[in-house]
């Protein structure tokens, strides 16, 4: 029996549908690409200066608090007020920063302080962005066409995260870090020309203000939902013991392999991409909390080999399959998002979701650098994995709602059909 190329290939079905979802999805694009190149030269950047891996992970640690805070400021913010200029606003701040490397990279002798303040300023801009952008998509997207958009999105973010750090990393050997910064800021700008084309998109009529009250009200429904808190726990445990991306220039030098750097911050991009262009199958898939737990599942099991491996192609390879169960862990958690948190409380939740997969990696990032200036760079990353495997299992067991979510039966899921249905 032969499958149709169409049953693999994406879903374009939000792209043919919505005109906002393609300004986003090409905003996203131009976004991603930026961002990639400003990600590879920024912790290179620390590493030439300090030629310290805790140097380079305490990265993490100044991004760590402005997420948290900002994160869930952002989410009630994007309750009770137009997410299009929360949007509009951060991307023209994001790129006000950029522009800070660039100038800093200018000077006869770069100053290193700068680079953490930067950090520090994009991960709040971040926090305060991804509530708005991420709950904008339940609104402009039809309901069945959720895990479509989320699958288009991923493709978007893989084909930019392929392409910047390989040519970020080719670059920064060349010519600099100044030209990679330079590119970060034009992306920027072009991207807030683009955000100022999607239709405005104001809170409830009835929306309060963002408060305390409010985030705790959001927290309380999350806290009620097995199912959500196993998305955000299953994620922020892969993150934090399986992200080894801030010690990558360390494991490129430890191989003999330097000019591997760019590709080892894009193959696990090109794992994603993969998934993503053979993911029209997902569509048909109604037990989103399996794609949740084998793909995190899958993405340990692939560090643990990178790391173990000493050969560069196989560590690129693990690194690319590794890309693949995150992603397929990604679609699982996004789709069981949009499918089943009201619209009323849709910024908020979205708050907590960037706790979720940001602060993991945030963390994951110190940790990463943390053990490999006690062990080695190598024995890092592969203990850094089984570790990931493991908690992934005892979550799964302590959690096991999350294994039995169906769309087709999920309560929250067919009520937000309803009111999806309903317009």
């Amino acid at each position: 029996m032969f499958v149709s190329l169409s049953s693999v290939l994406p879903d374009l079905s939000p792209w043919r549908s919505t005109r906002d979802f393609r300004l986003l999805w090409v905003q996203g694009l131009v976004t991603t690409f930026g961002s990639f190149m400003a990600l590879v030269a920024l912790p290179l950047q620390i590493k030439d200066l300090t030629d310290s891996p805790l140097a380079v992970g305490a990265m993490g640690a100044v991004e760590l608090v402005p997420l948290i805070v900002f994160g869930l400021y952002g989410g009630a913010l994007a309750d009770a007020v137009d997410r299009r200029k929360v949007i509009l606003l951060t991307e023209a701040g994001l790129g006000l920063l950029a522009a800070v490397l660039l100038l800093n990279a200018l000077l006869p002798e770069p100053l290193l302080w700068p680079l953490y303040v930067v950090a520090a300023g994009v991960s709040a801009l971040a926090g305060l962005q991804r509530p708005a952008l991420d709950s904008l998509m339940a609104r402009i997207v039809p309901h069945d066409q959720l895990i479509a958009a989320t699958a288009l999105n991923s493709l978007r973010w893989n084909v930019g995260a392929i392409a910047a750090p390989s040519l970020a990393g080719l670059v920064v050997a060349y010519a600099g870090h100044a030209p990679a910064y330079a590119v970060t800021v034009v992306c920027f700008a072009a991207s807030v020309a683009l955000c100022a084309r999607i239709a405005p998109a104001p809170p409830a009529h009835d929306a309060e203000k963002p408060s305390l009250r409010g985030l705790a009200e959001g927290a309380r429904y999350a806290w009620s939902r097995p199912v959500l808190l196993g998305t955000y726990a299953i994620d922020m445990a892969a993150m934090f013991f399986a992200f080894p991306n801030t010690i990558f220039p360390f494991l490129a030098e430890d191989l003999d392999a330097e000019w591997s750097l760019g590709l080892m911050y894009a193959a696990g991009a090109v794992g994603s991409l993969l998934l993503s262009l053979t993911s029209g199958w997902t569509s048909r898939v109604r037990r989103h909390g399996l794609l949740v737990v084998f793909g995190a599942a899958g993405w340990g099991l692939a560090i643990t080999a990178a790391g173990w491996f000493g050969n560069v192609w196989l560590v690129l390879v693990c690194l690319a399959l590794a890309g693949a169960g995150d992603m397929l862990s990604g679609l699982g958690r996004s789709t069981i998002w949009n499918q089943t948190i009201p619209d009323e409380l849709r910024g908020r939740l979205a708050g907590i979701e960037v706790l979720s997969y940001s602060v993991g990696p945030q963390l994951g990032q110190v940790r990463a650098g943390a053990a490999a200036g006690w062990t080695g760079t190598r024995s890092a990353i592969w203990s850094g994995g089984l570790a990931c495997v493991a908690s992934v299992a005892a979550l799964t067991a302590v959690l096991p709602k999350l294994l039995s979510y169906d769309a087709t039966t999920d309560e929250d899921a067919l009520r937000r059909r309803e009111v999806s249905a309903a317009g």
